[in-house]
């Protein structure tokens, strides 16, 4: 585990900002039933100010001692009713703002898992999980406590305004006076709830970042005794968070107390102004009652509309670190404009020829296009996907492959060899197309893997990680992740073939005994042999094994490579191994240093030919 790094590599406290009209598809989603919101919003803005034109009329009949005949029963009636069109309203906002929620996840996680391999080297896992689980939910706000709801206090603002205007203009002037100072005041605080809210949500990415480097290294950073130094991150992090919280709190609570602080001028000026005018006979008593009670049905909707503000602002902060990852183009966004007849698995079998290597390299460049910060601030979660990263991080993009040309024929064992750093991880990645080559060219069956369907091209390759990446769940659903359709009887014979019988009969649960998160509940070794079962039960005609016995025994080891032998018989296995024990009887070696092919032969050949080789073979004592 890398040494905890501070501040370093951490991006600043701001993000995309994403534009209000950005937010409106997510509303049109739910149209249908934001409509049937407004027109309960028009209801209950009629019933709303119908009650001060009853209470008027209630004062007046009582001043004149009329009978009140049915006007009372009629108020209660309004009041009950705008009490249960509000109720309804309510549930539909709030089981909308779910709907929103729920889209905008789906959307993300859709993207997430497409976007090609390089932008989750440049990328933070826990901050990736923050953008799903915490800024979405700010989404929900912008409709059960903004937008919709400022929507219909609106058609109340301006019934009560009209009403207003009617009864007294000198009293109303007044009021809009003191109310057109609060709004511009709250209008000019929303740009800094914006910025405030986005930063702050990059904060809590931070602090879910940290929080999961420790957690997915919880056994190293135990052993290193490192767990105050961790806590100590994570701490900085959650006060980083608390600050930009705080900074929210702290405009937010600028605006709240506007509305209020609004109202309470504006029914003094009413009260003091309205009296005199009542005193002079301007206005009756009745009117000034109605025009109070229609100042709180204006007042009303103008907190909802400041609340909307907060929210809104909130939402789009959040929103724009949404779209930030939804615009990303993926993995194969481009595949066309490169190869617009891209081959699907059926074409491509068609068109590979039996004569060709299953896989070749021709004048092969590559390098990690990836700025030293940003592989800085991966690796807090994620192990880098070769070899040659760590080289990478520290001085940027570099050439990683250099005119690097080999075939792996078919049906043969290709074993690539050489030290540390050499590109072999990348050889196997570039196969994948994780990344695509720089310059050169990558063939199977003789044609450019880019003229190929991702689909159509990983339909044909079995690949097995160097760390033997386990996903939280059952044996089956690990065992069955590239081939959903296989029998239990086909996941029993493989795990039997790798030797994890053992694992099938200490669970009473058998193939659906859970492995725990990231496989925590295998040793090492079962991980691996896991991950190998996998690829044997998919079956695919090329296999790619990354270092995939390292963590194996010797007993293991040698059913491993017997269980991989027996499927392997007329199949193309490439197989990268440091231990050269494992690979001497390969039919083919090839020798990399620094990025190049320094030696391709057989065991005894390149003892003779590379001295790379032989001095590798002398230190693990093989000549």
């Amino acid at each position: 585990m890398k040494p905890p790094r501070g501040r370093r590599g951490r991006p600043a406290p701001t993000g995309p900002r994403a534009k209000f009209s950005q937010l409106l598809p997510y509303l049109f989603e739910h149209k249908k039933v934001l409509s049937v919101v407004i027109v309960l919003s028009v209801l209950g803005a009629a019933a709303s100010l119908a009650q001060p034109l009853l209470v008027s009329q209630v004062i007046t009949i009582v001043q004149a001692n009329d009978p009140l005949g049915s006007l009372v029963g009629a108020l209660i009636a309004l009041v009950v009713i705008s009490g249960l069109i509000s109720g309804y309203q309510h549930y539909l906002l709030q089981r909308t703002g779910e709907g929103v929620v729920l889209s905008s996840r789906r959307k993300l996680v859709s993207r997430l898992l497409r976007l090609p391999i390089s932008e989750f080297d440049a990328r933070r896992t826990g901050d990736l999980v923050s953008r799903v689980g915490s800024d979405t939910t700010l989404l929900r706000a912008v409709l059960t406590q903004g937008l919709v709801e400022a929507i219909g206090g609106s058609l109340t603002f301006i019934g009560a305004l009209i009403a207003m205007l009617i009864i007294d203009p000198v009293l109303l002037g007044l009021t809009v006076l003191v109310i057109a100072v609060s709004v511009v005041t709250v209008t000019l605080l929303s740009q800094r709830i914006r910025t405030a809210s986005t930063a702050a949500q990059v904060k809590v990415g931070d602090l879910a970042a940290s929080v999961e480097r420790a957690i997915s290294a919880i056994r190293t950073v135990r052993a290193s005794n490192a767990t105050e130094r961790e806590v100590a991150v994570i701490e900085e992090d959650a006060r980083g968070a608390w600050r930009m919280g705080i900074k929210v709190a702290k405009i937010s609570a600028l605006v709240v107390p506007i509305a209020g602080i609004a109202m309470q001028v504006s029914f003094l000026v009413v009260l003091g102004v309205g009296g005199f005018r009542v005193a002079s006979d301007a206005i009756t008593i009745a009117d000034l009652v109605a025009f109070i009670l229609f100042l709180f049905l204006m007042i009303m909707p103008l907190g909802q509309f400041f609340g909307a503000i907060t929210s809104v602002n909130s939402a789009l902060g959040a929103l724009g670190r949404i779209q930030e990852i939804i615009d990303l183009p993926a993995e194969d966004q481009f595949d066309r404009e490169i190869a617009p007849l891209a081959m699907t698995v059926g074409a491509a079998n068609e068109k590979v020829r039996p004569e060709a290597a299953a896989i070749s390299f021709e004048n092969v460049h590559f390098g990690y296009a990836v700025a030293p910060v940003e592989i800085d601030a991966a690796t807090d979660a994620a192990s880098p996907v070769d070899d040659t990263a760590d080289s990478a991080a520290a001085t940027g993009p570099r050439p990683v492959l250099t005119d690097v040309s080999f075939s792996a024929p078919r049906g043969l064992r290709t074993a690539l060899v050489g030290p540390s750093g050499a590109g072999k991880s990348t050889i196997l990645a570039l196969i994948e197309r994780f990344y695509d080559v720089s310059d050169g060219t990558v063939r199977l069956g003789g044609l450019d893997i880019r003229s190929l369907d991702r689909t159509a091209l990983r339909a044909q390759i079995g690949y097995v990680e160097q760390d033997a990446p386990v996903l939280a769940g059952s044996l089956r659903d690990n065992l069955t992740l590239a081939t959903p359709d296989a029998t239990d009887e086909d996941c029993i014979k493989v795990l039997h073939a790798v030797n994890l019988g053992e694992v099938l009969d200490r669970d009473p649960a058998g193939l659906g005994a859970a492995v725990g998160e990231s496989g925590v509940k295998l040793s090492g070794g079962e991980r691996q042999r896991l991950a190998i079962a996998r690829a044997l039960l998919a079956a695919p005609p090329i296999l790619l094994l990354d270092e995939s016995t390292s963590s194996l025994d010797g007993k293991n080891e040698q059913m491993m490579r017997e269980a991989i032998d027996a499927v392997a018989a007329d199949r193309t296995l490439i197989v990268i191994a440091h231990r050269l024990s494992t690979v001497v009887d390969s039919d083919q070696i090839v020798v990399l240093d620094h990025g190049q092919v320094v030696g391709v032969g057989t065991h005894s050949e390149l003892v003779v030919s590379t001295p790379l080789y032989r001095d590798l073979a002398k230190h693990q004592l093989l000549v």
